[in-house]
């Protein structure tokens, strides 16, 4: 992976019943390539990595009512998609909203390309899934976030490459 990496922010955004949204998104030139993934993107201008959380949930989802919550979880990866290779620097807040339902008339015009739409997941639900879901471990990361609340200090997850 590139020293230059994509610097990222997303969201584990959990409703009152600790559901997790996840977007499903699929490669724009292979459409039955897809994966589930958490909200979220890269850095704008000046910004921290917990306002491009909350403006991506927001261009993304429509959800605005957020409480956001300590960093969770940070990873490196780096995988292809849309004809080039990403390498990114992904920060995992925690947040909570009491806003599920969804709009996603916000969404850029690549999102509006390669996300098939939005789902909110139980950890029951997520253990269980056969899909893929990125980071890969997240139906266990997110039963111990539910069952010990969050990490004392933010857990550095496994690099993934694609």
């Amino acid at each position: 992976m590139s020293a230059e990496a994509r610097k990222v922010a997303r969201l584990v955004l959990l409703d009152p019943d600790d559901r997790i949204l996840l977007m499903h998104g699929f490669e724009p030139e292979d459409p039955a390539s897809t994966w589930w993934f958490t909200p979220g993107g890269g850095l704008e201008g000046g910004e921290t990595r917990e306002q491009a959380a909350l403006r991506e949930l927001a261009e993304e989802t429509g959800i605005t009512d957020v409480e956001l919550g300590p960093l969770l979880w940070t990873r490196r990866c780096s995988f292809p998609f849309d004809g080039r290779r990403w390498d990114q620097d992904e920060w995992y807040f925690l947040a909570r909203t009491t806003q599920t339902v969804t709009d996603t008339s916000g969404q850029t015009v690549l999102e509006r390309r390669s996300v098939a739409g939005l789902r909110w997941w139980t950890s029951a639900e997520l253990s269980v899934a056969r899909e893929t879901v990125y980071p890969t471990r997240l139906a266990g990361l997110l039963r111990t976030l539910l069952d010990e609340g969050p990490p004392r200090t933010p857990l550095v997850l496994a690099p993934e490459s694609a």
